[in-house]
This record gives C-alpha cells, sequence and structure tokens, in this order.
C-alpha cells in the first residue's frame, strides 16, 4: 500500500506547525491530541524536526533532524528526548504500531 515509511504525524521548530497524516484521522481524538503534545514538546524543548513514521514492517520510529545550520539544535537532548517519550508513552506506541499493522497492513500484526 506504501512504499518505505509513512509519517503519522511531525513538529518543525522552524515553522511552528504541527502535521498529522489524514489517512490516520479514525484516531480517537484523545490520541490525536496526545501525538500533537508530544511532538510539538518535543520541538520547544531541542529544536528541530520531530516525525512519527512507521517503516515498511509497521514499526513506528521518532525520528529528529535539524537544518545543518542550526546551532542551537540539541543533538544530545533530542536522543535523551526520544529515549524518553519511548518509555513513558510505550502503550500508546505500541498500541499505534498495532492499530497501523490491522488496518494499512492487511492484519498481518
Amino acid at each position: 500500500m506504501y512504499q518505505d515509511r509513512v509519517v503519522l504525524c511531525a513538529s518543525s521548530a522552524y515553522t511552528k506547525k504541527f502535521w498529522f497524516n489524514e489517512d490516520f484521522k479514525t484516531l480517537p481524538e484523545p490520541i490525536q491530541q496526545e501525538l500533537k503534545i508530544i511532538c510539538v514538546l518535543f520541538t520547544e524543548d531541542v529544536g528541530g524536526v520531530l516525525s512519527l513514521e512507521y517503516e515498511e514492517d509497521g514499526t513506528l520510529v521518532l525520528k529528529a533532524a535539524a537544518d545543518e545550520g542550526d546551532y542551537l539544535y540539541d543533538e544530545i537532548g533530542s536522543v535523551l528526548k526520544i529515549k524518553e517519550i519511548q518509555r513513558t508513552k510505550a502503550e500508546l506506541l505500541e498500541s499505534l504500531e498495532l492499530y497501523y499493522k490491522v488496518f494499512f497492513l492487511d492484519g498481518n500484526a
């Protein structure tokens, strides 16, 4: 259905915007809001861009990036913050993986 990775949502410290993939609009509103909070707080804290992306096998990855000349971007902080999100939001992230596998990968969970 999709090639390589599918972006669930993303936030940018540069544009001060949050983006949510409309393909996932069936997710409950509280989950969509929680994703927005996670992304926006991340980019406000460390800068750059954070995206939540599904790999081909349905694994959800948190991907941080920054513009090449962005000297204010906290690269170490971004790694630590991603690990914190993975630890504190593990149940949510696992549920989102299962959701994707069931509804987008023809139930190959």
